[in-house]
């Protein structure tokens, strides 16, 4: 059965990477929850997406010059939350029994790797005993090799899209370098259907992640192919069309 991922709290349906949003996701029974981590300059592991404040909260500038204080009056966008803590996200997930955790490590605005995040990530999971439940996830291969240096007993995603693999030599180039160093492997679904003969001739469908599916005609096909995981900003609806197609497999 797909496993469905709520992608940054389920951001079309709450706020992107809110509170508000990763207390309510849990209630619609997804499989997983996506969010993001970057560092500050002050030492804060914060969850959102960009590298900036500007597209997501009512304020500007890069992430990491964000102080504490400051960051208790930065809003996200149409929300009366504030940009959260890692620490605040992941005590509302730790309560939820089975449910997975995907937490991507960020970059900084110059695309940099923030020095010391994974170590910090790591500490934050594992204060929360969350170990078994999360993934690190990244574009950047050489920070999931990170993650495995400091962490080898966390689970581990590498996404990809067509830019990204171009980037990299070619999607089959990429699949043999990540290799025996993640166990999920999460691609764009575009790319994902122009290549899948070749994938599914090197990775099973249980390891494979289709990202990100927001309508009917997109998220159907996906699941009636047995993917192993979707991720969506709508797993309402990709919930709902799961446990239709299930119906309709049951015998009468």
């Amino acid at each position: 059965m797909t496993k469905i991922t709520g992608h940054r709290g389920a951001r079309n349906l709450w706020p992107e990477n809110s509170l508000t949003g990763f207390r309510n996701v849990l209630a619609l029974g997804v499989d997983a929850i996506e969010f993001d981590v970057h560092l500050t300059d002050a030492g804060e592991l914060v969850v959102i997406h960009d590298a900036t404040l500007d597209r997501t909260t009512d304020k500007t500038g890069p992430v990491r010059a964000l102080s504490p204080a400051a960051r208790t009056e930065t809003h996200l966008q149409a929300s009366t939350d504030t940009v959260p803590t890692l620490s605040e996200v992941l005590d509302i997930l730790a309560g939820a029994d089975g449910k997975q955790l995907h937490v991507e490590i960020k970059s900084d605005e110059a695309k940099q790797p923030y020095p010391g995040i994974t170590e910090k990530v790591v500490a934050e999971i594992e204060r929360f005993g969350l170990a078994g439940r999360c993934h690190l996830t990244s574009f950047d291969v050489s920070v999931l090799e990170e993650c495995r240096r400091v962490a080898p007993q966390i689970a581990r995603l590498v996404s990809v899209n067509a830019e990204w693999a171009d980037a990299q030599g070619g999607l089959q180039a990429f699949l043999a370098r990540v290799d025996g160093l993640v166990d999920i492997v999460a691609i764009h679904h575009e790319l994902m259907a122009a290549e899948w003969s070749m994938i599914t001739e090197k990775l099973p469908l249980e390891r494979l992640c289709v990202w990100t599916l927001n309508d009917e005609a997109l998220i159907r096909p996906w699941l009636a192919r047995g993917i192993g995981h979707l991720t969506s900003d709508s797993p309402d609806l990709a919930l709902n069309l799961r446990r239709e197609i299930q119906f309709q497999s049951e015998p009468a």
